[in-house]
């Protein structure tokens, strides 16, 4: 970090201290993001911190915060302060991005997703219910797939949907990532399919989402030439490279035949593709289907067939209509980025008592996610 002069940074860019004495915003930024790098859930795991001699010496320091000046250093920010923060992130990942060979630069595809972030607190500003009966916060992330880095991260209340105000911060990513890579991708879910930005995403950027299985569009597939549906095959999910294992029984299967649960099994795939014009955009796009075949049975009995649809809406022409799928389908991985935002670094914790206070803690523990990144990329440069 002293090497990406992140420090001063972001002393030049965050304003929030009327007086430095004795800390700098980025001491407190800092003191954050360390303590969950080193483990902590909590501010009040900060003070183990202040009196581990080894962890102050290795950052040369006398003092740093305790966990109420960062509690109050967290509710000194605003909407405006937090993006400023966000984007002074993201001018040190630049310099990293930067060091990587031209390959690393070909693409970047950026993923977007929404969560729900729980809490047991009944006082903290801003928090709402979710569609499950949760009640937190539904922050808003969006990642970039290649190396797993958190490019913003947005709180809102519980109750708000995933693609709420997503389409602004898309377009942020895009004006972050553009500059670097020769190629953009925006990826994201159903939720995602903001019809109003496809066509000034398309001069922007290539994308990738899931789009709803409406009647139209299922009468469409439905109406499609048998002749255009051809197989979709998956890859294997690894390569054996000695010799394959005989598969162990399957137990579970078992279970579910003898007790005559309700079983859906998936008989096969298809895939094929039509052009589509949604009612809100002015060209016309490229519709790619999966049709999965079906059958549902209970113990031994066949009860009955099924064949379900599933929509990916693309600008793209180029790749075919399988690797759509499949490229579409790898955006999967970003659950697993979520997953350690909540579990791992823990950033998606509430430790302050406004939606805002709460917002700036998330991105600064995401910060923690990201420096691990930057480090991998770092030590990977020859």
């Amino acid at each position: 970090l002293c090497k990406l002069r992140l420090d001063r940074a972001i002393n030049q860019s965050v304003e929030l201290l009327q007086r430095h004495v004795p800390y700098w915003e980025s001491d407190h930024v800092l003191n954050l993001a360390y303590n969950v790098l080193t483990g902590g859930t909590c501010l009040e795991d900060i003070e183990r911190l202040r009196t581990d001699e080894a962890y102050m010496n290795g950052l040369d320091a006398e003092r740093i915060p305790d966990p109420t000046t960062a509690g109050d250093f967290l509710r000194r920010f605003d909407p405006a302060s937090i993006l400023v923060l966000q984007e002074t992130f993201n001018e040190a990942r630049t310099k990293v991005w930067a060091l990587q060979e031209s390959s690393f630069r070909k693409e970047a595809i950026i993923d977007i997703d929404g969560t729900i972030a729980g809490t047991t607190g009944e006082c903290k500003e801003g928090m709402d219910i979710a569609y499950n009966g949760i009640w937190g916060y539904a922050p808003l992330i969006v990642s970039l797939a290649n190396t797993n880095e958190v490019l913003y991260l947005v709180n809102r209340p519980g109750s708000r949907p995933s693609s709420d105000g997503a389409a602004e911060w898309l377009d942020l990513a895009i004006d972050r990532v553009a500059p670097v890579f020769k190629k953009v991708w925006l990826r994201g879910d159903t939720d995602f399919s903001l019809t109003h930005n496809f066509d000034r995403w398309d001069e922007r950027a290539g994308f990738v989402f899931g789009y709803d299985a409406k009647k139209n569009l299922v009468a469409m597939a439905d109406a499609l030439p048998e002749g255009d549906w051809k197989p979709l095959e998956r890859p294997a999910r690894y390569e054996v490279k000695t010799k394959e294992r005989e598969r162990p029984e399957n137990v579970k299967e078992q279970v579910v035949k003898e007790r005559e649960f309700k079983n859906i099994r998936l008989q096969g795939e298809q895939v094929a593709e039509f052009n589509y014009r949604p009612v809100h955009c002015q060209k016309t796009y490229r519709m790619v289907v999966v049709r999965k075949n079906l059958t549902v049975e209970k113990g031994e009995t066949r009860l009955f067939d099924d064949v379900r649809y599933f929509f990916y809406i693309t600008n793209d022409r180029k790749k075919t209509a399988p690797e759509i799928v499949l490229f579409a389908n790898d955006r999967c991985n970003q659950e697993n980025v979520i997953g350690q935002l909540k579990s791992g670094v823990n950033a998606l914790r509430m430790p302050s008592d406004g939606l805002v206070s709460n917002w700036a803690y998330m991105v600064i523990a995401a910060l923690a996610w990201n420096i691990k990144a930057w480090y991998g990329m770092v030590t990977l440069v020859p």
